[in-house]
């Protein structure tokens, strides 16, 4: 696979411009180390990596020494969180110098939400996620699907020469850059294997004391069976044989490595009876895939077809967010569910109050009852209402009312 440009670097740049401490932030193995060599080596800086052990006690035994050696330069600091006697030191030389750009970290984490370092950061970094690549990254395409959903657009002459297994197939495939260089098959389901055994190992153990740490990749498969459905904790308790008074510190694990996702409820009093769990789904759709064992083909209607909305459904709400970290929209995503009114897989409401809607559906057609839940949204919200989609698996667009489209899937990395 061909270098690969990533859709978020010039918001990082950009960032560098006017922040002191820049940090980069997801997944392990989602390309954070590669972006940040790219911009260190633009910008005449230097990389250290707290991979390297002895780099890391260096650090660990004179960190103000160590953030000092070359004031003029940009120092980028690959996996912060290694080093936590790091922060404080960072913290103290940001505060002399206040001038930006100093210094890009990453984290393999979301370090925002580990306690020790929450308040010693806050204020002086702006956080930024880097995911897997996303559809339009391996296409060389920059989306802007999100930007143009929040302006009303609703895409009716989107036409998709691609079909659900097609999708599947991209589903399953994943984002992981170097899952991707694997053949499909035996090869990339070791490294995924692989990446679950390492991650229990190394990067847990790093950000956290929990007992438990070695049921991640059991308590990860029972949210990868039911990817994208609301998270109901006593339901994995039972299935994962963990106490539910003990389970919320290990789904918020999960979280905190960018392994999940959690999509809150939405809701602005539209209703009584609105749903108020959150959905869970996996961040990349292929280690999802790999997790319950199925492939494209078990996906089909003559396999398995049960688990391909909620691999499609995660899919989406994992480009969305991809997309949303380079955005010039920002909105907040939640879903929405009310017993009588339907529901809504994603909505996206931005500061201003525009609302959009997106329902996720693995059927090349779409029906009207598909759209309920758009509709209700529609009519409550007014002119709030800008846009609403049915992402679905065949090939042409239509109208389903006011507002609201059914659209090919392929729309999110296309246009």
């Amino acid at each position: 696979m061909s270098p690969v440009a990533r859709h978020v670097k010039p918001r990082v740049l950009e960032a560098l411009g006017d922040t002191r401490i820049v940090v980069v932030q997801g997944a392990r193995q989602v390309g954070k180390t590669t972006l940040v060599r790219e911009i260190v080596g633009a910008k005449g800086g230097r990389l250290e990596s707290f991979d390297d052990r002895l780099t890391a006690r260096a650090a660990s035994e004179d960190p103000i020494g160590f953030l000092s050696a070359a004031p003029d330069r940009l120092l980028a600091i690959d996996e912060v969180q290694r080093v936590p006697e790091l922060i404080l030191a960072l913290k103290y030389v940001v505060d002399r110098d206040t001038r930006p750009g100093r210094f890009l970290v990453t984290g393999s984490a979301n370090l925002l939400k580990l306690p020790a370092i929450e308040d010693s950061l806050a204020g002086r970094t702006e956080s930024i996620e880097l995911h897997g690549f996303s559809q339009g990254e391996i296409a060389g395409h920059a989306e802007r699907f999100v930007d143009r959903l929040l302006t009303g657009e609703r895409f009716a002459d989107h036409r998709s020469d691609l079909h659900r297994r097609d999708y599947l197939e991209r589903a399953v495939a994943g984002g992981y850059p170097e899952a991707l260089t694997r053949t499909p098959g035996r090869r990339r389901d070791l490294w995924l294997d692989n990446y679950v055994n390492g991650i229990v190992r190394r990067e847990a153990d790093d950000v956290s004391n929990l007992q438990r740490i070695a049921e991640l990749p059991l308590i990860l498969r029972v949210l990868a069976a039911r990817n994208s459905g609301e998270l109901i904790v006593a339901d994995v308790a039972r299935e994962t044989e963990i106490p539910a008074r003990t389970l919320t510190p290990y789904l918020e694990l999960l979280q905190t490595l960018y392994l999940t996702q959690h999509v809150p409820a939405w809701a602005t009093n539209l209703a009584k009876r609105v749903v108020s769990r959150p959905k869970v789904s996996l961040l990349d759709s292929g280690l999802a895939a790999r997790l319950i064992n199925v492939s494209a083909q078990g996906a089909s209607p003559d396999g398995n077809p049960h688990v391909a909305g909620g691999l499609l459904e995660g899919f989406v709400a994992g480009e969305i967010r991809r997309q949303l970290t380079w955005s010039e929209e920002t909105a907040r995503i939640g879903h929405f569910r009310e017993q009588s009114a339907g529901e809504v897989d994603l909505v996206l409401e931005t500061p201003d109050g525009r609302v959009a809607g997106i329902e996720v559906k693995s059927t090349a057609a779409p029906k009207a009852k598909d759209a309920k839940g758009l509709a209700y949204l529609r009519d409550r919200l007014g002119k709030r209402f800008v846009a609403g989609v049915i992402l679905h698996t065949g090939t042409t667009a239509g109208a389903f009312g006011d507002r609201i489209a059914a659209v090919p899937m392929d729309v999110l990395w296309t246009t």
